[in-house]
C-alpha cells in the first residue's frame, strides 16, 4: 500500500529563490559600476537602453561577473523547472511547460558566450554569434513555456489562481521584449517578479512522496 509521507526539506527550494534576486542585483550593481563604459559602447539608459545592455556588461572590466551570473541564474532556472515538474499535477501541459522552462534556463546560461559590441571594426566572432542565437532561443522557449504553464496551472487547484497572472505577465512582457527601448525594463521586471513569485509558491510547499 502506498502511503504519502513528507519529504525532508529540499535544498533546491531556497536555491530557486535566489535566481531572480541574483540576476537583478548583479545587473543593477554592474550597470552603476560600469556606467561610463556602457556609455562608451553607445548605450543610454533612456534613449537606447538595449544597446549592448545587459549583455555588454560581460565586456571589459568585471565582465566575468556578468558571465558567471548568466551561468548561475540559467542553472537555477533549470532547477526551478524541475521543481515545477515535480510540484504540478502530471499533465501533458505541465510536462511540456517545465521542459520548455528548463531549455530556457539552458539558453540563459548560454548567454555566457561573450557578446560582440555593436560598434566594432572586426567581423562577428563565433562566441558573439552563439550569444545572439542563445538570446533568440531564450525568447522562443520562455514565452511558449509561460503559455503552456498557464494551462498547467489551471489544471491544478493549488496553482489555479496563478494561471491568469502568468498569462497577464506574458501579455505585458512579450511585446516589451520585441519593442526594445525602455520597454525592455518592463520585460525584465515582469519576468523576474513572475519567476520569484512562482519560486516562493514552490518553496512554501512540501512535496509528497510515495
Amino acid at each position: 500500500m502506498l502511503e504519502c509521507l513528507e519529504q525532508p526539506t529540499n535544498p533546491m527550494k531556497p536555491i530557486i529563490l535566489t535566481g531572480p534576486v541574483l540576476f537583478a542585483g548583479v545587473l543593477a550593481a554592474l550597470t552603476l559600476v560600469k556606467y561610463e563604459f556602457l556609455l562608451s559602447l553607445g548605450w543610454h539608459p533612456i534613449h537606447d537602453p538595449t544597446f549592448d545592455w545587459p549583455s555588454g556588461l560581460a565586456l571589459g572590466e568585471f565582465g566575468w561577473i556578468m558571465t558567471l551570473t548568466f551561468i548561475l541564474t540559467g542553472s537555477i532556472m533549470t532547477l526551478f523547472a524541475r521543481r515545477l515538474y515535480l510540484d504540478l499535477e502530471p499533465t501533458p501541459a505541465s510536462k511540456l511547460g517545465a521542459t520548455l522552462t528548463a531549455f530556457a534556463g539552458l539558453f540563459l546560461a548560454a548567454l555566457a558566450f561573450t557578446t560582440d559590441p555593436t560598434i566594432r571594426d572586426y567581423p562577428a566572432t563565433w562566441h558573439g554569434r552563439l550569444h545572439d542565437l542563445s538570446f533568440v532561443l531564450l525568447g522562443l522557449t520562455l514565452f511558449p513555456a509561460m503559455v503552456v504553464l498557464g494551462f498547467a496551472f489551471r489544471a491544478d487547484d493549488r496553482w489555479k489562481n496563478f494561471a491568469f497572472y502568468t498569462w497577464g505577465t506574458l501579455a505585458l512582457a512579450g511585446p516589451a521584449f520585441f519593442i526594445k527601448g525602455a520597454a525592455f525594463y518592463i520585460f525584465l521586471l515582469a519576468i523576474l517578479v513572475w519567476n520569484e513569485l512562482a519560486a516562493m509558491r514552490i518553496s512554501g510547499k512540501t512535496t509528497p512522496a510515495s
